[in-house]
């Protein structure tokens, strides 16, 4: 795998030899703040030098030498620590601290050496809550196997306690009041605040290459067994996996999120978050690391080199153009809380893009679509890397990124057509999942025109039509173009309606109809009138309702009657009426919608759609068909004639008087109240028996016994008018004997008629009335028994003397009992006698 360039390295200091002799002091250690460097070196001495204005990357442009100091006569300056809260600079050589002025490097009065020092290690915060302000020291003995805490303030220091060790300290280090030591073969935290002491493990390093050090905020970073660079917090837990890294290591350091390990020639870089080699840097006779704010610190011999961490967005930018996007990923997400918001957001969007192009690429399409989405990928990337399907918006530029495994879907599509298929495929899928949503809202016409192409070059009609009859977003232009290329001419018609275009939608639709533009598709008509039912604009549905009413009445006229109801105030009924004037089939539909569905209470509605009936019917010259219409329309006036009560008598009268229609003159005569000349035109004229009978049933229905036998009678009195219909009149005495009086019907019978003619007629008439009087005896004497029994009831509950006062009330009235309409229950309660009656009635 290429290494990335994390750390670039810049020379920040090289000592000259002076003179002809060689020089043999070396640099053994060094400290830095705020571009002030201190080293020190193997003779003794202490060097302080100012780097200028320096914040890493490029070796700086001056490096001037501010002091310098001799601590002895020999002995290598090993380690230096600066104070900056109390401007000391803390040196440590032959095995004693000397505190010196971080600025001047004069020693401090009143703070005397401390001697006999193996080791040791100074918290980097002060205390912020005493007066005045000290640091804590932590110091290792090297006579005894103990740690001693101190106290350091701006002239003194003092010795505050003492932690006993099982062995010789070797290395420490020290985050805040936790000590973490190691000793020959194990490390240990300390804290002397609480003073509680936790083993963490062992090791098998002996005294060389142990690593101590503070990595950041409450975490140590240790040199662990078999070579492992092992994160330990100062509550003993590890927040991060190990970094296995190589043996001989001489030191360590921690420059988030990377940790780097020193051998003498080379500086290994791993990463914290992955714990992978990520960049090795070469140097010479290497000593020591130092991390801080600019950069990591390399101590060689006579060099200090700058390692510093390039910006972490170039980092990540520089993963993912190499497509390594795991990594790039991983890197993100571990540096977030070190990256503004917005930043973060970007980059990580790019990758996550990024990485659906490469699934797009290698046709892993749920992938690929996934991430799109998660990424927010503007769809016209997608869309303009199809063949003819062109980019509508002006505003785009293209931004995508370049992948190794990208394929031009120009030529795919020229020399393999099944797989461009299924990108074909991919981009329908894709572009209907974010149709819609925050991201589709981005250029929802191209979106929606790159859908209605798709579709009509698969010849998708179910997925067309779905399209094009719901609001959307296509280019009217663009698709009405393609669309009269393929001849889809209804289709085109959907698509002006759901743009709200819905004249140029029912022109388009009336054309294809009239043969104007060919399409096969079916049903066009039915679907004008449709569409004419839902529209609100008035003035449309008034250009296109007497072309359709002369194509078809009855199905023109649901243009007015199918409405939605809160529509219909759209055409007030007369307006409907004098237009339908000239359509006499739609008209006489449209006064049944009014009658019937609507219960129109207006007598010329009714009166109207009675005349309408009979001008149907008398219109000359029908077919069979028409003879079949017509008596359904004879039906249909006849119920009106019965049912309805609203409509004018003499309007209709003087419509049918002139015809033929007998049944209909006999319901107007019926109801005038002229039965006999309605049965009279029944029996004569239309010489329907049938029909008679019916008129007198339904005329008498709710009248009572005495009306129909009347009405009947009448009937017979008219066939008894003609010597040609007694069979007629004998047939209706047969078939409806309970609704003749015998004693009525005899006296009208011609005297001629034998007693054999009318023996069905006597014999059933005796039967009725026999069965009639025993019936009426039967009720008289069950009502006679009832009464009977009340009478005993009453008898027994009175055989008994009853004192009555004014304390005896009614059990069931609570009323005084008085005279002699009482009784007694067999519980002996008193009850009044019509109490007694109503309860068991």
């Amino acid at each position: 795998m290429e290494e990335t360039c994390i750390f670039r390295s810049a020379l920040l200091f090289e000592k000259v030899p002076t003179g002809r002799s060689k020089d043999k002091s070396t640099f053994e250690c060094m400290e830095w703040f705020c571009n002030n460097l201190y080293i020190g070196l193997k003779d003794g001495v202490v060097l302080y030098l100012n780097v200028g204005r320096w914040s890493g990357g490029e070796q700086p442009e001056r490096v001037r030498e501010v002091g310098r100091r001799q601590m002895g006569r020999g002995g290598a300056v090993i380690q230096l620590k600066v104070l900056p809260v109390l401007n000391h600079l803390l040196v440590f050589w032959d095995s004693s601290i000397t505190v010196l002025n971080m600025f001047s490097l004069e020693p401090i009065p009143g703070l005397k050496k401390i001697q006999n020092i193996s080791v040791f290690g100074a918290s980097h915060l002060a205390s912020a809550f005493s007066q005045p302000v000290f640091v804590s020291l932590i110091t290792a003995s090297s006579r005894r196997r103990a740690l001693s805490v101190h106290h350091i303030y701006v002239d003194r220091w003092e010795t505050v306690g003492h932690v006993a060790l099982p062995q010789d300290p070797v290395a420490l280090g020290v985050c805040e009041s936790c000590v973490c030591v190691a000793t020959s073969d194990r490390y240990i935290l300390h804290d002397h605040v609480i003073q509680n002491t936790l083993h963490l493990f062992t090791h098998n390093h002996g005294k060389r290459n142990i690593i101590v050090k503070e990595s950041g905020k409450r975490e140590f970073l240790l040199n662990g067994p078999g070579n492992l660079g092992m994160f330990v917090t100062k509550d003993g837990v590890s927040e991060h996996p190990p970094v296995q890294w190589p043996e001989g290591v001489l030191d360590a350091a921690v420059h988030f999120p990377y940790v780097l390990a020193l051998q003498s020639q080379m500086v290994f870089i791993y990463s914290i978050l992955d714990q992978k080699l990520k960049q090795s840097v070469s140097v010479h006779n290497a000593k020591a690391l130092l991390s801080s704010t600019e950069g990591v610190f390399v101590v060689c011999e006579r060099e200090i080199h700058c390692l510093t961490q390039s910006p972490l967005e170039d980092q990540v930018e520089g993963l993912l153009a190499n497509e390594r996007l795991d990594e790039a990923l991983t890197l993100l997400d571990g540096v977030q809380t070190r990256l503004p918001p917005d930043s973060y957001e970007n980059m990580h969007r790019n990758i996550i893009c990024t990485s659906g192009w490469i699934h797009f690429y290698r046709e892993a399409f749920p992938e690929a679509e996934e991430l799109f989405i998660k990424s927010g990928l503007d769809p016209r990337e997608i869309i303009s890397l199809y063949p003819e399907m062109t980019v509508l918006s002006s505003d785009f530029k293209s931004q995508r990124p370049l992948v190794s495994n990208a394929k031009d879907l120009w030529t795919l599509s020229k020399e393999d057509w099944t797989t461009f298929q299924q990108y074909l495929s991919f981009l329908c899928h894709f572009l209907r999942e974010i149709r819609g949503t925050t991201q589709g809202q981005v250029c929802p016409q191209d979106i929606d025109t790159a859908l209605f192409q798709l579709y009509l070059r698969q010849e998708d009609q179910k997925n067309l039509e779905l399209l094009v009859s719901c609001p959307n977003d296509c280019i009217l232009q663009v698709c009405v173009s393609e669309l009269e290329h393929h001849k889809r001419f209804f289709t085109i018609g959907q698509l002006y309606q759901s743009h709200g275009q819905h004249l140029k939608a029912i022109q388009t639709w009336v054309d294809i109809v009239e043969g104007v533009c060919v399409d096969l598709q079916p049903g066009v008509f039915q679907h004008i009138v449709n569409t004419l039912c839902q529209l609100k604009q008035k003035f449309i549905i008034m250009k296109f309702i007497d072309w359709v009413l002369q194509r078809d009445q009855k199905v023109g006229v649901s243009i007015f009657t199918k409405r939605v109801p809160n529509d219909q105030s759209m055409f007030a009924p007369e307006e409907v009426l004098t237009f339908l004037a000239n359509f006499p089939a739609a008209l006489s539909l449209y006064l049944e919608y009014l009658v019937h569905e609507l219960h129109s209470k207006e007598e010329k509605h009714h009166t109207l759609l009675a005349t309408t009936y009979i001008s149907q019917i008398l219109q000359p010259g029908q077919s069979t068909l028409d003879r079949e219409v017509d008596a359904g329309i004879r039906e249909k006036l006849q119920q009106l004639l019965w049912q309805s009560s609203i409509y004018s008598t003499d309007a209709v009268q003087m419509t049918i008087q002139s015809s033929a229609l007998h049944v209909g003159k006999a319901i107007l005569l019926g109801r005038a109240g002229h039965h006999r000349e309605a049965l009279a035109i029944l029996v004569n004229q239309e010489k329907d028996q049938q029909a008679a009978e019916n008129y007198c049933r339904r005329t008498s229905a709710g009248q009572g016994q005495e009306f129909t036998q009347q009405l009947f009678l009448c009937l017979l009195q008219v066939y008894l008018g003609s010597s040609q219909r007694a069979a007629e009149a004998v047939d209706l005495l047969n078939n409806n004997v309970h609704t003749f009086n015998p004693l009525r019907v005899l006296p009208v019978l011609p005297g001629s008629w034998s007693l054999q003619l009318l023996r069905r007629f006597l014999c059933e008439s005796l039967r009725e009335t026999v069965h009639e009087k025993r019936m009426r005896n039967l009720e008289m004497n069950l009502a006679k028994v009832e009464n009977l029994r009340h009478k005993h009831a009453w008898m027994e509950a009175t055989q008994q003397k009853v004192r009555l006062d004014r304390s005896c009330v009614c059990e069931c009235c609570r009323r005084q009992l008085s005279g002699p309409g009482f009784l007694r229950r067999k519980s002996g309660e008193l009850i009044h006698t019509h109490c007694y009656f109503a309860e068991n009635h």
